[in-house]
């Protein structure tokens, strides 16, 4: 199964995503912002980094790339998107997903393991998980609190579209301690922790990551 991970001028885990994809059984394809082109994956990521130097905004500027185009209108008509911290932040630049990664509320950037609960198991991306699972997965932003309107939120809780929660201390400020969340069809996934980077003992806090990559694609192949 081909998963294409995007890369942007400053994306810094676009390689990590690659070797997830791979690591999990698929066939990673990289793809380049600057080309409307989706190769045929089946899905996509949106890797982490400071695509554009994080000018304007977090996100603000890859919205506008090429292969955005490409994505957007393949996600309003089902196509999973998967993105990962800057990647979550060009998913609600583009309106794919609701409110907006502000800075965190100690206005530090953070790096740490974080330990988050698995609250939605009903997308492609978190199949493979339990609800209410907690797993360990780093954190690493200077711009990760979710914000969004009271009704939003309101919705966001009353649908179940929280996907990921933050188990203990709220790092960056999120409201509901919120670290990811889904759109209402469940295919378009934005999470500020990243899973790419806990799928192998040796290089990370643990595998509870591989989760992510290891679901998609046993839903594309029906299993």
């Amino acid at each position: 199964m081909r998963i294409g991970v995007v890369t942007f001028p400053g994306s810094l885990d676009d390689r990590s995503a690659l070797r997830a994809i791979e690591l999990a059984g698929g066939t990673p394809v990289p793809l380049f912002h600057g080309t409307n082109d989706l190769k045929e994956v089946q899905a996509v990521v949106l890797p982490g980094g400071f695509s554009y130097g994080d000018y304007l905004r977090c996100g603000a500027i890859s919205r506008f790339s090429p292969i955005m185009e490409s994505i957007i209108l393949a996600a309003e008509h089902g196509f999973p998107v998967l993105g990962i911290c800057n990647g979550f932040q060009i998913l609600c630049e583009s309106h794919l997903l609701p409110g907006a990664l502000t800075r965190n509320a100690d206005l530090h950037f953070i790096c740490a393991d974080q330990k988050v609960s698995v609250e939605n198991v009903d997308t492609p991306w978190t199949r493979g998980y339990t609800k209410g699972q907690e797993i360990v997965i780093p954190i690493k932003n200077g711009e990760g609190s979710f914000q969004c309107s009271d009704e939003t939120l309101k919705e966001l809780e009353d649908e179940g579209r929280i996907v990921l929660r933050y188990v203990g201390k709220n790092p960056n400020g999120s409201r509901n301690a919120i670290a990811g969340i889904s759109n209402k069809r469940g295919n378009v996934v934005g999470v500020m922790p990243h899973p790419e980077q806990a799928i192998e003992n040796l290089t990370g806090p643990s595998e509870d990551g591989l989760n992510f990559f290891t679901s998609i694609l046993k839903e594309m192949v029906g299993l």
